[in-house]
């Protein structure tokens, strides 16, 4: 399955980004994607299947339980799939960021203005 195959579906990415904070079981996982999403634990399992199956996710025994773990080695693949463009938004951040620094150097100086004292 190609990586975008996985990654195109929001509750894959959703456990996805609960995984990216740290180790969780499938329990815990389940809890949450069902209050979101409103889907049964049979489909949580198949997700987190296709997660594994796909390079996305490890799981590992621990006891009776299973945790669940991000694998960063197909994000990788991803990120680097997507380089070629950054070239497309990248100079937009920029230029994003220096406006809202511009803005943060101006309400300085007008809250300096105001008060009459330097900073």
């Amino acid at each position: 399955m190609h990586a975008f195959d996985v990654l195109g579906d929001p509750v894959r990415r959703r456990i996805l980004e609960l995984l990216a904070e740290g180790e969780m079981t499938s329990g815990a996982v389940c809890a949450v994607i069902r209050e979101e999403f409103g889907i049964s634990q049979p489909a949580v399992s198949q997700h987190l299947k296709v997660l594994r199956d796909g390079g996305f996710a490890t799981v590992r025994p621990e006891g009776a339980r299973r945790l669940y773990a991000v694998n960063t080695d197909p994000l990788r693949d991803v990120d680097a799939w997507l380089n070629r463009f950054r070239r497309f938004w990248e100079p937009k951040l920029d230029a994003l960021e220096t406006e809202l620094a511009r803005g943060r150097r101006e309400r300085r100086r007008n809250a300096t203005d105001e008060t009459g004292s330097n900073p």
